[in-house]
């Protein structure tokens, strides 16, 4: 029988405001990462201090914002009207303390609970806010939540605003670096939303002129458009659209705020509720909805008063209401969708023709593929009831629509070995493993016709579960995790040549990831290092003493469950694939999956930006085509 463990008054505290953030951090600011994600904590923390600017912004006080990163060491800087004086401390380290609580202050903000710049303080180990408003300036600086120090105010003749400069804390955050790309997509988002701001980052000067129709046309390529960006804007509400000629699925970004609800919410699905009625109406035709959206890229931008979020770092709407005597979120967008596109579209034949042929077109595909659709979720289901190809893990959540952890990861492998150690070493409850027979097929060119016809990719659409859409998108983050050799490369290019040829989004939207394993084992009797380059291999030499012995790792598969579960753990190294702006997708597919060229590797590395470690008699090695 169980011994009995005393339970008593004794056992039974209560947390500080900063206590509980640095012990649970993850109910603050989702999840903690190394700043490899788009969504990790410390892009989290900068856009919390950066909302409160954008309040600022939004209430007509201050049009520009200074950010600098430099090393670690985080500045933001707005010309607002300041933190009231006498309140510059507790603002930043009392909870359920702020401005946003009086809408008298504060209209259709961004921050509402009144917890952001105190999660920012106390995962931070240096943080220090600095207000200047009436001649006078206050400063507080505080160490993970802690107050330091504070002066004033003193006399100052410093421009009104609020300055906060912050270091996110390496013992929660390890090995933590930020990447200007994810945060140059979140500062255009802040500009695309708030025309007449300029945000300056690190000396460069971002600002948007065309809000939503700038987003859309910054983030595709514009001969790809079937027309020009219907580009709508009324109270409170602004929606851009296009269709792709090219891709398949669905595309959305949706803001509420000016918070970018990367996994949706009620507007989301009002708006795609909205555009299919619409539609419908203007043609007279009961078109399938999936033939209406089929290739749609659009966005749309509301603003509510007291938005209710599903979560502290705000990515999903859960409100119902625009707030006040106002209609549903529903009913409004429905109502502005309505009037304005039909309007449009009436004075727009040749869009309307443009947008109507892709439908048609739509439709017959989707009736030439029924059939095949048909017998490949067969297919599907019957392979997930046996378990062949996908183990899957608890937390996914994949039967609640739109609902899916930050957490959740799809590793993507090859062969029983690799794909053995990784289950054997994983997270049950937030990894889940693919695993692949073969090499998969070079798609570039083919149709979606393929997607279906070819087992491996139909099973990897049915797991991820994207057939129509990224709004269901199972899983958060999908990581290639394939040998670091020649091979172990072509397979990435294939299934980086499937995602970008018809997925595309998964990319865009920062979904997909290589995983990066080491290449060497160093160890001694006393410690064992993990190498995942020469250099680093070279330095362990050095460092341990006495003769290391020194293990090559040819293969996921040679590294044993009770190693691998360090490299997809805590310490897990990913390294995103991105897209660069300057050519479009199909050039990119083009150049590097057609004819075999010298520079093809040289061209992934820079174009893809995926760091690719191979060891030296490799590097001479030419890339298959096939």
């Amino acid at each position: 029988m169980a011994e009995n463990t005393q339970y008593t008054e004794d056992n039974i505290r209560s947390l500080d405001w900063k206590e509980h953030i640095r012990m649970r951090p993850g109910m603050y600011i989702g999840k903690l990462g190394d700043g490899s994600s788009a969504d990790d904590g410390i892009y989290i923390l900068l856009k919390e201090t950066i909302d409160n600017c954008i309040d600022e912004f939004v209430m007509g006080a201050g049009k520009t914002i200074e950010i600098r990163i430099k090393d670690k060491l985080v500045k933001v800087r707005d010309y607002g009207r300041g933190i009231p004086l006498g309140k510059v401390v507790d603002v930043v380290s009392k909870m359920n303390t702020g401005g946003k609580y009086d809408s008298r202050a504060f209209k259709k903000s961004v921050g509402l609970n009144g917890v952001g710049t105190k999660a920012v303080n106390a995962l931070s180990s240096f943080f220090e806010v600095q207000s200047s408003r009436e001649n006078k300036i206050k400063t507080a600086e505080f160490s993970q939540g802690n107050l330091i120090k504070e002066e004033g105010p003193l006399a100052t003749s410093q421009r009104k605003g609020t300055k906060v400069s912050f270091i996110p804390d390496e013992t929660i955050f390890k090995k933590y670096k930020y990447r200007n790309e994810y945060i140059e997509r979140m500062l255009k988002n802040y500009v695309y939303l708030n025309l007449g701001l300029t945000i300056d980052f690190n000396g460069e000067k971002f600002h948007s002129e065309n809000g939503l129709k700038d987003l859309l046309e910054d983030n595709n390529n514009v001969d790809d458009f079937l027309y020009p960006v219907i580009h709508l804007k009324g109270d409170d509400i602004e929606i851009a659209i296009t269709h792709s000629k090219t891709q398949y699925s669905e595309e959305y970004h949706s803001f509420v705020n000016g918070q970018n609800t990367t996994q949706g919410g009620t507007h989301q699905t009002a708006f795609r509720e909205a555009l299919v009625k619409t539609i419908r109406e203007f043609y007279g035709k009961n078109y399938d909805p999936s033939d209406i959206r089929k290739s749609i890229i659009s966005a749309i931008s509301i603003k509510v008063m007291e938005p209710v979020f599903e979560s502290q770092t705000k990515t999903k709407l859960g409100s119902t209401d625009m707030g006040g005597k106002l209609p549903t979120v529903r009913t409004f967008i429905n109502d502005f969708v309505g009037k304005y596109l039909d309007n449009y579209l009436h004075k727009n034949a040749e869009v309307a023709e443009a947008l109507q042929r892709k439908i048609m077109q739509a439709e017959r595909e989707r009736k030439e593929l029924s059939g095949i659709r048909k017998l490949a979720k067969d297919r599907a289901k019957k392979a997930s009831l046996h378990n062949k190809k996908l183990r899957d893990c608890r937390v996914h959540l994949g039967d609640t629509k739109n609902d899916r952890s930050l957490e959740s990861t799809l590793f993507i492998t090859e062969g029983d070995s690799a794909s053995g150690s990784i289950t054997k070493s994983r997270d049950v409850n937030t990894q889940a493993v693919f695993s692949l027979r073969g090499k998969p097929l070079n798609s570039y060119g083919m149709s979606k016709k393929i997607v279906y016809e070819n087992e491996e990719f139909n099973l990897l659409q049915a797991a991820l579960n994207i057939e129509e859409s990224m709004e269901h998108l199972r899983y958060n983050n999908i990581v290639i995790a394939t040998d670091a050799d020649v091979d172990g490369m072509h397979i990435r290019l294939l299934l980086i040549t499937f995602f970008l040829q018809f997925f595309p989004e998964l990319i865009k939207e920062n979904h997909l990831y290589i995983l990066q394993t080491p290449l060497f084992r160093v160890r001694n009797k006393k410690e064992t290092v993990y190498c995942y380059s020469e250099e680093e291999r070279r330095n362990a030499v050095e460092k341990l003493t006495g003769k290391p012995e020194i293990t090559r790792f040819k293969g996921l598969g040679e590294i044993s469950p009770d190693e691998f579960v360090h490299f997809i753990g805590d310490d897990i190294r990913l390294e995103p694939v991105m897209l660069d702006k300057a050519m479009s997708i199909e050039e990119l597919l083009s150049f590097y999956m057609g004819k075999n060229t010298p520079d093809r590797q040289k061209f992934i590395i820079e174009n893809l930006k995926v760091e690719i470690d191979l060891v030296e008699e490799n590097q001479k090695q030419p890339i298959p085509n096939e």
